[in-house]
């Protein structure tokens, strides 16, 4: 103890200590509690709560198909029982895999190294499903091509400097009502959770029907008729019980007795369970998909650069203009929503934010980390990279500096090299795990305001709308969209009748303005128009930050992004 205490107290002392705000390193506004060892704590406690997107990004946005190109024939529209198409799609979550946590590393690294904030970064959930599942669509059946997706990313992340520099990302995240803020974040949640339950990405529960939306399912593929399981063979998939059992109620037992790395250890289980051969439950069966993927499986150790999906965007985009608009918009409104609203909330963990200003320090930098990392992670083949709510994690294990967001880095860039075992992790090893992190998502719906209809109907339809059309962007429109209609004509009423007609409980409606504290300009624009020469520097009397309440900071997991409100986030009991 004595050891580790001395060598925490030189490296405070030395110019990396200084340079972090290190307590003990003498500078005028370190730190309290931050030291470096409890920083590599907290940092390999971030990477093994979010080490489970590696696998599940890869295995989503595969499901795209990338840059293979399906002929599409009338008795395989989707191509799934021709083998070149699929082992091309193989070589695409290969090189996903290592786009995923190459992207990971680059930005987390970045953002510890340049901004000072213990947040991780990587391709969001929610995000990657969008891209994946609307925009480009199963094996390449949605709005616009992969190529041209990734056009739209690539334009996002330069878009999203610029609002940056503006201060309007930071602004429009507080502006929206916060019904619809929370509401977005269980919307996603149910989004993931059906994802979990299907086969793409999933074990394999639910299945599309005909005389219903959706069906019992948990077949053998295999014996499917128009995609619909015969009644006698549901339930009977032995893959499907593996991954409720061993990647699904163990996860919850061990998250719920704070074993860190718990997502991680019920996919590997899964996984480990599914790489021998010749049983009912593998991962590689005896055909020429299941060979490919044990030949490269036994390599283990390797580097798999990227081949196919490497700086491919499609700029001639007029065939696609009104497509193309409508997934960039979405993306720009969306990421704004889960980017700003995490890194406002896991600052706010963290005791950084600034009460005056409702700002944390380095903000533009952190903006800036995650929308240059959008840009460079879509030349990777990757949807937009956003900061992680698992985050929550490393923090609660005391992370209060950038080195934190730097050994999580570290993590990330360690798994490159580990590429054949994250790209041999089976759907039914993480479909689990995408239903366990919606439930997380979705238990921020307990501070929706339900009293007053207002506010409590909007909330509602972006929660619905989202996994019954598949589509966040349709949720998205359907609870902005009625939370002005129903509003403003409440408003209307109230002013033609003279105040006469209103609504009984509207004093219980969510309290809304434009006029957001902090202003619409950012802090060094704010002190450039006040005539301060060096207005890239922060004025004294703002530069004091909260220290995180006694007690806040016990959690592993952080259930819920919160988006700039007053109070911490809830901790898991």
């Amino acid at each position: 103890m004595g050891l580790v205490h001395n060598a925490n107290a030189a490296v405070a002392r030395s110019i990396v200590g200084r340079y972090f705000r290190l307590e003990g390193s003498g500078h005028p506004k370190e730190r309290k509690g931050s030291y470096f060892f409890t920083e590599l704590r907290a940092g390999m406690a971030t990477f093994f709560a979010m080490a489970y997107i590696i696998s599940v990004n890869a295995s989503i946005v595969s499901d795209t198909g990338g840059t293979c190109v399906c002929p599409g024939i009338e008795s395989d529209r989707f191509c799934n029982n021709d083998q070149q198409y699929l082992l091309c799609v193989q070589e695409v979550k290969r090189d996903l895999v290592t786009a995923t946590a190459a992207i990971s590393a680059l930005t987390s690294f970045c953002m510890g190294l340049f901004a000072n904030m213990p947040i991780a970064l990587a391709p969001g959930m929610g995000l990657n499903a969008y891209f994946a599942y609307t925009v480009v669509g199963f094996h390449g059946d949605g709005m616009v091509p992969y190529r041209v997706a990734l056009t739209a990313v690539f334009v996002e992340g330069f878009v999203f400097v610029g609002l940056t520099i503006l201060g309007v990302r930071q602004w429009l995240a507080r502006a929206i009502p916060s019904s619809i803020k929370l509401a977005t974040g269980v919307g996603i949640g149910l989004y993931l959770t059906i994802i979990g339950l299907a086969y793409s990405a999933g074990i394999g529960l639910i299945t599309g029907a005909q005389s219903t939306p959706l069906e019992l399912a948990g077949c053998v593929p295999s014996l499917q008729v128009d995609g619909v399981c015969p009644g006698g063979a549901k339930m009977r998939n032995p893959t499907m019980w593996i991954g409720i059992f061993c990647g699904g109620f163990l996860t919850v037992m061990l998250m719920m007795y704070r074993i860190k790395g718990a997502i991680i250890f019920g996919i590997l289980l899964v996984s480990i369970i599914s790489w021998p051969r010749s049983t009912n439950v593998t991962y590689f069966p005896h055909t020429e998909l299941g060979d490919a993927n044990f030949d490269f499986f036994k390599k283990v150790v390797t580097f798999h650069p990227i081949q196919r999906i490497l700086a491919v965007q499609e700029w001639n985009i007029h065939e696609y203009a009104g497509q193309w608009g409508l997934a960039f918009i979405t993306f720009l409104y969306v990421d704004i929503l889960d980017c700003t609203g995490t890194l406002y909330s896991m600052a706010r963990f963290s005791g950084a934010i600034d009460e005056r200003t409702q700002d944390f320090e380095n903000s533009s930098i952190a903006y800036s980390v995650d929308a240059l990392g959008i840009s460079i992670g879509s030349l990777m083949g990757c949807p937009p990279v956003t900061a992680f709510i698992e985050s929550g994690a490393g923090i609660s294990e005391g992370g209060k500096t950038g080195l934190t967001a730097m050994f999580a880095g570290l993590g990330f860039f360690i798994s490159i090299f580990f590429a054949p075992i994250f790209a041999s992790i089976p759907p039914w090893a993480t479909g689990c795990t995408l239903i366990i992190v919606g439930s997380l998502m979705a238990q921020s719906a307990k501070d929706i305001n339900w009293r007053y209809m207002g506010d409590a109907i909007p909330a509602f339809l972006t929660i619905a709308i989202m996994p019954f059309t598949y589509s966040i962007a349709y949720g998205l429109i359907a609870g902005i969209c009625s939370y002005i209609f129903i509003n403003t004509l409440v408003f209307l009423i109230e002013k033609a009748s003279g105040g006469r007609i209103v609504p009984p409980n509207k004093d219980e409606k969510e309290h809304w303005t434009w006029r957001i504290p902090g202003g619409l300009l950012p802090p060094w624009m704010q002190r450039l128009t006040g005539g301060k020469k060096d207005f890239w520097k922060a004025n004294p009397e703002s530069e004091g930050v909260t220290e995180p309440q006694s007690g806040d900071s016990s959690s592993h997991n952080v259930p819920e992004k919160e988006f700039v409100t007053d109070k911490q986030p809830e901790k898991v009991a």
